[in-house]
């Protein structure tokens, strides 16, 4: 049994969440995915209600069976297969937002496996958006949207980390790591030293670091910096902003502005200027 519903791409939505497809498959011995890094544009997101089903991630196999789930964000490469004697019954969905990276950051869940406490509660916030989906397709947005956030949030809420081998092992270090390198995000970025602290290469290091975060190390210390510079814009409403970029590790204040307006889409000052004007409050 196949049922799902593809939904249009929206352009410049106005929905913090909002979802690409969604369905549910049974007893599809042959139900197999397999996308090349780069590819897939959406975050994936999968349960197992019955059954029992493999994730191949970084040439390791796990196996996942009835209260399991997997995450992939964007672009991650993706091989997962049901199986072939006991079929899984699977619910899934595929979804986007532009701030939904750093929103599923803040809250740690970078992982790919997980296992959910109770499953209920997702299970009929799933069918209800299935049902939606097949009912009014793109007519009613706001319902999606709705209930594409309940979904996540269900998960959310009763997923705990899946430790099937110790090919979590690496992850769980640098998981580890991430609150003391926000701490000291606005320090001299040294790739050499963290490597040293988590106990493997730099080129190794890099490569869990993306693999639990889905960045790059810098990637992750200048996304702390930018959210330190935004909340000293606020406080310090006096302070020239090449004082601000110096606290948030930035000598130049130029290439400060650059990285600014790159992930905020306008300048440190324009940034402080809307606030000033209530745009915050």
């Amino acid at each position: 049994m196949r049922r799902h519903v593809m939904l249009p791409t929206l352009q410049q939505s106005m929905y913090f969440i909002f979802p690409e497809s969604v369905g549910w498959y049974r007893d599809e011995a042959q139900h197999e995915v397999e996308r090349p890094e780069g590819l897939w544009s959406t975050y994936s997101l999968h349960f197992v209600i019955s059954g029992k089903g493999y994730v191949e991630i970084e040439g390791q196999l796990y196996t996942l069976q009835k209260g399991d789930a997997f995450l992939f964000p964007p672009y991650q490469e993706q091989r997962y297969y049901s199986s072939k004697d006991d079929p899984w019954d699977v619910r899934w969905v595929h979804f986007y937002g532009d701030q939904i990276k750093e929103f599923l950051l803040e809250k740690g869940f970078l992982r790919n496996l997980w296992t959910l406490k109770r499953n209920a509660e997702l299970e009929k916030a799933f069918n209800e958006l299935l049902l939606e989906a097949e009912a009014h397709q793109i007519l009613r947005p706001t319902q999606l949207s709705t209930l594409m956030y309940m979904i996540l949030c269900e998960f959310m809420s009763y997923a705990s980390p899946l430790t099937v081998n110790r090919g979590t092992e690496s992850v769980d270090r640098i998981l580890a790591l991430l609150p003391e390198m926000q701490r000291r995000a606005c320090e001299p970025f040294n790739l050499e030293e963290w490597a040293e602290l988590t106990g493997v290469s730099t080129y190794y290091f890099c490569k869990i670091f993306r693999k639990a975060t889905s960045m790059t190390p810098l990637s992750f210390i200048t996304l702390c910096r930018i959210q330190f510079a935004k909340q000293r814009l606020i406080e310090k409403e006096n302070w020239p902003i090449k004082d601000i970029a110096g606290e948030a590790g930035y000598t130049s204040a130029s290439y400060f502005n650059q990285r600014f307006h790159e992930h905020e889409g306008m300048t440190p000052s324009e940034f402080r200027s809307l606030y000033m004007k209530g745009s915050f409050s």
